[in-house]
């Protein structure tokens, strides 16, 4: 990269870091830091959703996995993110939002007790900083692979990004985050579809690309067991790294994973609980998953061109930012890495407000310190901001010794996240007793712990590669979560225990925080919701698309 490039970079994401700044000016109570005084349109709301879940990681994970191991991830990006913004939108977070309750982890104790937040909030604190180091190894690995910089140069200007995106979301909470979400959004897109449309252009389009993927048979560098190179194209092709999995038991993995993200993750359920109304909410949803849809697909297809182009590249992460150094000229550089970097910016702001939130509300005020003045809190919440940031380094040795960053993220996901998620969907379509949450968390939980050091610590010769395998874990995860909760709603001394008995009060500071959210709209329109203004209509039309993309186009 050139000096016109660097330029480009420095100068869009430097502009957006000053106005967040500016929008942090005037925030000071906890309904404003925290929902944004839900006030927030579904338009901003929904390409904040987008920008959050379009990290860099995401593109550079994405090219890198099918680049080996095929198209299974489109199952994720259009299906999975499909069902978790529906499941979201619809169903969990409406409960959420009309209780009056500020975090997905406060809930939880509003439907199954004390011990069943704590809990929850640690899952997503561990679970949100896994992502975040995820995002700054992909980050470090664009800027020395496309940028030229040495390591240490690169180091600190992930320091400074870190630093820049944590002061403005610590002044200004989640309205200066999903301010900014939107312009940076905006670049993301920009910068994804350039490098598309540079690749494609390079290779010559789909036909050629197929034909070279044809001809190199088997022969490429690190294809997954049994695959030949235009078995890539196919999302049935991959069988996971045995060999022996089904494509069906992929495919639903990939929509319980991006259904936590949607449902367990408080970065994704604080935007929407910002939002100024429950059609907000829903169209949000539908705005975040259709531009994901529309943008996953393009960017997807990365991996199959950059697998075309270098069948004996051997790093699957670095293919992102190879492709990127080859193909693009100057100027166009700049925008792809501004992209790239703006994706970065967006997530460290998203994992600082959200995750500040739940360690301020669900375990600091609630179990530390009960009853202060609200400056107090938003201070507390601010400070922590930096602290969660930090938190996400500690994964680093991890990420690098996985063989992509994607399959340390899956190992690591099926542990508490999908337990949690098939929690909070109890909580929110049955009345079951205020037991089932615990029972169920600890029972998938353990579950989840056991396979996952028979997957990477030590492998327990008698547990069975079918019990304990990265992908059927997942449904495992399911199974276990649900004998949980069965067992915990059939207990004879159990199962009288009324689920309305449970409040998530905690007294003092939290309960008057609540009252400042004002009542709850159902929709900003006079009479009926009109049927082009309809969340559903729009849902099924996506739902069509993703149905025709895997089980047509791409199978």
């Amino acid at each position: 990269m050139n000096a016109l490039d660097w330029l480009i970079v420095l100068g869009l994401n430097g502009a957006i870091i000053v106005y967040g700044l500016r929008r942090a000016r005037g925030t000071s109570t906890s309904g404003e830091w925290f929902l944004g005084a839900r006030a927030l349109p579904w338009w901003a709301v929904g390409l904040s959703l987008f920008a959050t879940s379009m990290d860099n990681s995401e593109f550079v994970s994405a090219t890198g996995t099918i680049a080996s191991e095929g198209l299974h991830f489109l199952s994720a990006h259009t299906f999975g993110g499909l069902f978790g913004a529906t499941l979201a939108t619809f169903v969990i977070v409406p409960a959420i939002y009309r209780a009056g309750l500020y975090t997905n982890s406060e809930y939880l104790e509003h439907r199954f007790g004390p011990g069943t937040r704590v809990l929850g909030a640690l899952i997503q604190i561990q679970y949100r900083t896994s992502v975040l180091g995820l995002m700054i190894w992909s980050v470090y690995l664009t800027l020395v692979g496309v940028g030229d910089l040495r390591p240490g140069l690169a180091w600190a200007l992930i320091i400074l990004l870190v630093v820049l995106s944590g002061l403005y979301t610590a002044l200004g909470g989640l309205r200066a985050v999903v301010a900014t979400d939107v312009l940076q959004s905006v670049l993301v897109i920009a910068g994804g579809l350039a490098v598309c449309a540079a690749v494609w252009h390079a290779v010559g389009g789909w036909d050629v690309m197929m034909a070279e993927l044809a001809a190199l048979g088997t022969a490429a560098e690190g294809l997954a067991p049994g695959l030949q190179a235009a078995d890539l194209a196919h999302v049935s092709s991959f069988r996971g790294r045995d060999g022996q999995t089904s494509p069906f038991v992929i495919f639903f993995a990939w929509i319980l994973i991006s259904a936590g993200w949607w449902t367990a993750s408080h970065t994704s359920t604080q935007r929407m609980m910002g939002a100024r109304s429950l059609w907000d909410m829903k169209m949000a949803g539908v705005v975040g998953a259709g531009v994901s849809i529309v943008i996953f697909v393009f960017t997807d297809m990365l991996g199959l061109f950059g697998r075309a182009r270098f069948p004996d590249f051997a790093q699957p992460d670095a293919m992102y930012p190879h492709l990127i150094s080859t193909y693009l000229g100057v100027g166009a550089k700049g925008l792809v890495v501004a992209g790239v970097v703006s994706a970065a910016v967006s997530t460290f702001d998203s994992m600082g407000s959200s995750m500040s939130a739940v360690f301020t509300r669900d375990i600091y005020a609630r179990f530390v310190v009960r009853d202060r003045e609200d400056a107090h809190y938003v201070r507390v919440g601010r400070i922590a901001t930096v602290a969660i940031l930090v938190l996400g380094f500690a994964y680093l040795p991890f990420i690098v010794r996985a063989p992509t960053m994607l399959a340390a993220f899956r190992s690591v996901t099926s542990v508490f996240v999908t337990p949690l998620l098939f929690v909070y969907l109890i909580g929110a379509v049955t009345r079951a007793n205020r037991r089932v949450g615990m029972a169920g968390l600890v029972s998938g939980g353990l579950y989840g712990v056991i396979g996952l050091v028979d997957r990477e610590v030590a492998d327990v010769s008698w547990l069975p590669g079918w019990l304990t395998g990265q992908w059927e874990a997942f449904l495992w995860a399911i199974v276990f979560t649900a004998a949980g909760c069965a067992f915990a709603a059939l207990h004879p001394r159990w199962r009288k225990l009324s689920a309305a008995t449970v409040t998530a009060e905690g007294g003092g500071w939290l309960a008057k925080s609540s009252e400042e959210l004002g009542p709850i709209r159902a929709h900003p329109f006079d009479g009926r919701v009109p049927l082009l203004a309809s969340p559903a209509l729009y849902t099924g039309v996506l739902a069509a698309i993703s149905a025709w993309l895997v089980f047509g186009l791409f199978w």
